[in-house]
């Protein structure tokens, strides 16, 4: 099975000896590389040990055999874009943040600045942050079921003003909402 156990330790940084003091109970480093190069069988069990170990979800260990992964493929620097000095994976969204999970709002109709087919990645905030992501976009929940996205253009109190992306739109005052979610990261269709 092919896993991706050193891939996601050198993108934290992390040293084989890191990772095993990490697990527990914890284990030698000698056993993670064994692991992570497939020299030794990765059971369940070792799966959600080393997951643990490097704050990840179990299933982001696995790679398919088929699918080659996203690559870095070029630097952004201020002298221009540059080779990158060694072949690495692109970090997905998913591994961005390990202890909360991503919301995902599909864009249907071209909307100010969005585009039909877009997908809005959000990360959960509590609301008591709301200062903090001022003229950010975020989506609140409403009542019903329903929700409101727009530019936090004032979030004190336990009210939100947001001003929403499609021009004309009046502003939108959001009473108290149980939870927040800032746009992080677009995700375009071409």
């Amino acid at each position: 099975m092919i896993n991706r156990i050193r891939d996601i330790r050198l993108q934290k940084g992390l040293t084989l000896a890191d990772v095993a003091a990490r697990c527990h109970p914890p284990t030698t480093a000698q056993t993670i590389g064994r692991l992570e190069t497939g020299m030794r069988n990765l059971s369940l069990a070792w799966m959600s040990r080393i997951a643990k170990a490097l704050e990840v979800e179990p299933e982001r260990l696995l790679r398919s055999e088929t699918k080659e992964p996203a690559m870095i493929v070029a630097i952004l620097s201020e002298n221009g874009a540059e080779s990158p000095r060694a072949r690495r994976e692109a970090m997905l969204p998913s591994d961005l943040s390990a202890e909360t999970a991503w919301m995902v709002m599909d864009v249907e109709q071209s909307c100010g600045e969005y585009r039909a087919g877009d997908q809005v990645w959000l990360r959960p905030s509590p609301p008591h942050e709301a200062p903090r992501l001022l003229n950010r976009d975020v989506l609140a929940p409403l009542p019903g079921g329903r929700f409101a996205f727009g530019r936090l253009i004032d979030g004190n109190g336990g009210r939100l003003m947001l001003l929403p992306p499609a021009s004309g739109q009046p502003v939108r005052a959001v009473e108290h909402p149980a939870w927040l979610a800032v746009a992080d990261l677009l995700v375009r269709k071409l």
